[in-house]
């Protein structure tokens, strides 16, 4: 038993708390999270189950792809809805499409982002967050982002509704202040939902409630190939032959084109290996004999 699970996380509750309910669900301790989602918001997390869980770092997660709401008026302590008020502005005219635009742009491509004082950010071997709960005041230091688009979904007097494409480590709560600054006003994310992960979309996701102990293990809720969300990767099924050489790590013949590739047991991924020289695909991972614990 093993593959991704796509759940649609609630508000209030941490990643890792999702993580252990689907270990109850699997009745597995092998489960791993594809990127955490903050504890206000909601939406898609990416997970894996059981020897597919050595799959993780072969997952492509990007683009990232978020629903969030801004308010502006003031920002907070957090970024979000969940902090208390830090600094107050006017509100800007939202209908301004001009400079709507301009700060849109500005907060687009490649940029340098500072990070939530609230965040996993380390900062002298401790996380941001738990500094900044006892008081501490946390500046990080920016960091290189890549946002790849904004789509803006509805406005009014003080709410934005955007839809924002981004790769990995981008924080939305950050884009929701600084286009708070942009706009000579002041803002941060009142809500935000993950609609989307690489492949993977919030529509495929169960939703918690259904994850009861044993859900998983007796097939109740099913799990997903991890094949999709591997990209763009040769497809190699093996012969009987090639998969008792993948059992014990040698490396097996190359029919199929590419630099990397997912061997095949018929549809089942066994290993992710590397080409050769002399045209083999060397296993990077190996999925067979991988027990469950």
């Amino acid at each position: 038993m093993d593959g991704l699970l796509y759940v649609d996380k609630p508000a209030g509750i941490t990643s890792h708390d999702v993580v252990a309910v689907v270990r109850r669900a699997a009745r597995s301790k092998r489960v791993g999270h594809a990127g955490t989602l903050d504890p206000f918001a909601t939406g898609l997390l990416v997970l894996a189950v059981g020897a597919c869980t050595r799959l993780l770092p072969y997952v492509l997660g990007e683009p990232k792809v978020y629903e969030a709401v801004i308010r502006f008026g003031f920002e907070t302590s957090t970024d979000d809805g969940t902090g208390t008020a830090t600094a107050q502005a006017p509100l800007p005219d939202l209908h301004d499409v001009p400079a709507l635009a301009a700060a849109v742009t500005a907060l687009t491509g490649a940029i340098a982002q500072q990070p939530p004082a609230f965040s996993a950010k380390h900062v002298n071997g401790q996380r941001a967050y738990a500094l900044a709960r006892r008081g501490v005041d946390v500046v990080l230091p920016p960091v290189a982002v890549v946002v790849h688009e904004w789509t803006l979904l509805a406005a009014s007097d003080e709410r934005l509704t955007v839809r924002i494409s981004c790769g990995g480590g981008t924080y939305v709560r950050a884009l929701a202040r600084d286009i708070g600054r942009a706009l000579g006003s002041a803002a941060h994310c009142e809500s935000l939902r993950r609609v989307a992960s690489g492949e993977a979309s919030v529509t495929d996701a169960v939703a918690l409630e259904l994850l009861t102990p044993g859900a998983i293990a007796n097939g109740t809720v099913q799990l997903h190939s991890p094949l999709p969300a591997l990209g763009a990767v040769a497809h190699e099924r093996l012969s009987e032959g090639a998969l008792i050489d993948l059992s014990f790590g040698r490396p097996v013949p190359a029919t199929e084109t590419g630099e990397m590739a997912a061997l095949l047991d018929g549809s089942r991924v066994v290993a992710i290996a590397r080409r050769t020289p002399d045209n083999r695909w060397q296993p990077k991972v190996v999925l067979l004999g991988a027990a469950d614990a």
